[in-house]
């Protein structure tokens, strides 16, 4: 009983091994991004089939209303996409790596833009964000299809990193307040956007 409420006043620990478990599994999703891009696009198109699949159902359950044609086309075009994705998950990669390229261009050169005619508070740092987004985008699309079967599995990896980093620097604040015998310090809210 002792070493339940011991877990339970001492979550810094559970904290910390999550992190640690994210930090290595990004590590591996880095290591082997072509993997980890096939897979999360079989992962991708399992999600679909079983959306459409509950939207077929749910259509021919409510057929007697006006929207069932929209709601049996939306799940046919899950399956379909969803079969597609299971069956080519490479092209799936593909396709969805050109897909961002072009939202990495077309957004970066808005946001670059809006920096530079609006010139709001910091504006510098939207239009740094922005060309990086505009170079990202090319990038891409130069190396495209090569940084398809890549990109996916290494943004993939990149967050799991900095998702464990986060839960592993809250387990230290927890630990450090464990010590001290003090609350995790808060800080005041601060506006983000101007």
């Amino acid at each position: 009983m002792a070493h339940t409420s011991e877990a339970e006043n001492n979550p810094w620990k559970w904290f910390l091994v999550l992190g640690i478990g994210l930090l290595l599994l990004g590590m591996v999703a880095l290591w082997a991004s072509v993997a980890v891009t096939v897979a999360s696009m079989v992962l991708f198109g399992v999600l679909f089939v079983v959306s459409g699949m509950i939207q077929t159902v749910q259509a021919f359950q409510t057929r007697q209303s006006r929207g069932f044609f929209l709601h049996l086309l939306a799940g046919i075009l899950d399956l379909v996409v969803g079969l597609l994705l299971v069956t080519h998950p490479t092209a799936g990669a593909l396709g969805l790596t050109l897909l961002l390229a072009a939202f990495f261009l077309v957004g970066g050169l808005f946001r670059s833009i809006a920096a530079l005619s609006l010139r709001f508070p910091n504006w510098g740092w939207a239009l740094v964000g922005g060309i990086v987004s505009v170079l990202l985008g090319i990038l891409l699309g130069m190396e495209w299809p090569e940084s398809g079967l890549w990109f996916i599995g290494l943004c993939i990896g990149i967050d799991m990193i900095f998702h464990g980093w986060g839960w592993v620097m809250l387990a230290l604040a927890y630990r450090e307040g464990h010590r001290t015998g003090s609350s995790v310090p808060q800080r005041e809210p601060r506006a983000v956007f101007p």
